[in-house]
């Protein structure tokens, strides 16, 4: 169902993949939208390494939503910053796309955890986090995405 990567020696291996899915704290979500046309756009995601299921946090209304009503299928992008050799131009990062099925999280506790795990991704300020999970956390909307295929490859940009 999912094509091989056409510059194999370019692939990163699982591990690697896994690892740019739990350091990089944004990525690239797309959707197909009602209309048809693929909608991505920017989020923040947490990576659980227990279940290997990625998560989202984001309103509860708009044109997300609207596409999740169409179609359970997302694709989501992550790279790593990358880095120049001495004396080369060229971008050296790594990117992985995952393939899978995305849905909404309805267990309140489940919705804490991924809302704190978010957090947690840019402060250790358990005050700060607190605060946002009693005034944000009951008009948020929590998202799975279960992976269905995950790959990854270094790109030079030379």
């Amino acid at each position: 169902m999912f094509k091989k990567m056409r510059r194999f020696k370019q692939q990163l291996t699982q591990e690697k993949c896994i690892e740019i899915l739990i350091n990089e704290p944004h990525g690239v979500l797309s959707l197909i939208s009602d209309t048809g046309y693929p909608y991505g756009f920017p989020i923040t995601h947490w990576y659980d390494e227990k279940n290997g299921h990625i998560y989202f946090h984001g309103a509860k209304e708009g044109h997300k939503m609207d596409c999740l009503k169409q179609c359970d299928k997302a694709s989501f992008c992550v790279m790593n910053k990358g880095f120049k050799k001495d004396g080369e131009w060229a971008i050296h990062y790594q990117s992985v796309i995952v393939f899978g099925k995305i849905h909404m999280v309805n267990d309140p506790d489940k919705v804490k955890e991924i809302c704190t795990q978010l957090c947690l991704k840019f402060t250790d300020d358990q005050e700060y986090i607190n605060h946002e999970l009693k005034y944000s956390g009951p008009s948020v909307l929590c998202l799975e995405f279960i992976p269905e295929h995950i790959s990854g490859k270094i790109v030079e940009e030379s």
